[in-house]
């Protein structure tokens, strides 16, 4: 089965990963080892399925280039994505209009 993620949740992933790897030369430069693949958590369930099952193909074309790029990552084992809840995703606090309480809730994980 194929799925079609919504353009954003792509661009965004790859330039996190291209953020990523920014990051990971500078450490590099500054002489910091680094060792194994970096956590990119996301919690569109089809970005991950489409970045990681090398069967899948986009029609679209900037679609296709960020797939491709973030495929490129995830096989050099430069970044590893991993789903986490929209409830435990405290970048959601930055995105989406939440509640009173589980506003609080989040803060309260990043603080503590």
């Amino acid at each position: 089965m194929k799925y079609q993620p919504l353009n954003q949740e792509f661009i965004a992933l790859k330039i996190a990963t291209e953020m990523n790897d920014a990051l990971r030369y500078k450490l590099r430069m500054l002489g910091i080892p680094i060792e194994g693949s970096t956590n990119v958590f996301c919690d569109n369930q089809s970005v991950i399925t489409n970045s990681t099952v090398p069967d899948s193909t986009l029609r679209k074309k900037h679609n296709a280039i960020a797939y491709h790029r973030i495929r490129e990552a995830v096989a050099a084992e430069v970044i590893r994505i991993a789903y986490v809840l929209s409830k435990s995703n405290n970048a959601d606090i930055l995105t989406k209009p939440l509640s009173g309480t589980d506003l609080r809730a989040m803060i309260t994980n990043i603080l503590w």
